[in-house]
């Protein structure tokens, strides 16, 4: 604890030359897997990026999704300081597997705007040096979420709902339900203390984040398509927009 650290630090004053101190056990084993995940997630993370990249053939719509990761992290902040749970090595596990959820919401929201988009190119015949209007953009990307909206909304509850077992406490005897038809319900115990700031850490995340996604990333989508349009015509580049 930060108490026992710093009577060590004053304690070690006494000590004789060269003789030092550290931490064992489970605070030992903590670390290095911390130390362990923080080395390999840029790793990951690029590879996450270049898959992305390979994907959708596009920087922007990547970009995109991967600016939806910092919206979760607000969610896991607030939550723990809420709930005053500890930023340990089991809340960064609850990160990690956020940031998965959330691109995965994001991915099906861009994926199939950008389908509607094509189609619409394709409805209205256009080739590829003709951009269609902003009219028209918008309304693909208000189409794209109003059709994506149940599916990312019943991932984020899904997920809270199997959550809430690990992040309560919430423990049955199936044993005694089964044979004596008494489930024995109670909260607490062991599990409670490990897995807890890991769970609350996915479902304040996950709660924030999935709202924000809604809103931010059709905005970011539809902005980024106006200022292409502005662009192209300050630059006097010869593309025709369909109006």
């Amino acid at each position: 604890s930060k108490n026992l650290t710093l009577w060590i630090k004053e304690d070690s004053k006494k000590w004789p030359s060269g003789v030092t101190y550290e931490f064992g056990g489970e605070t030992e084993n903590s670390s290095k897997a911390s130390a362990s995940i923080f080395e390999q997630l840029p790793i990951a993370g690029f590879i996450i990026i270049m898959l992305l990249v390979f994907q959708f053939n596009s920087i922007k719509k990547t970009s995109i999704i991967i600016f939806t990761i910092p919206l979760g992290l607000i969610g896991v902040i607030w939550g723990l300081l809420l709930t005053q749970q500890p930023f340990g090595f089991m809340s960064m596990l609850g990160v990690i597997s956020l940031s998965g959820i959330v691109v995965n919401n994001a991915i099906v929201l861009v994926d199939y705007t950008n389908l509607i988009r094509k189609r619409k190119r394709a409805e209205l015949e256009l080739d590829e040096t003709t951009l269609i209007s902003n009219e028209d953009f918008k309304a693909s990307v208000i189409e794209g979420g109003k059709t994506r909206l149940r599916p990312v909304l019943l991932t984020a509850i899904t997920t809270i709902l199997g959550l809430f077992p690990l992040a309560s406490g919430l423990n049955i005897n199936f044993f005694s339900l089964v044979s004596d038809w008494d489930p024995q319900i109670f909260f607490g115990g062991d599990n409670v203390i490990f897995f807890k700031p890991m769970s609350l850490a996915i479902i304040y995340g996950l709660t924030f984040a999935t709202f924000l996604t809604l809103v931010v990333v059709p905005i970011m989508y539809y902005s980024i398509y106006r200022f292409k349009i502005w662009l192209y015509k300050l630059c006097n580049w010869r593309i025709k927009i369909n109006l």
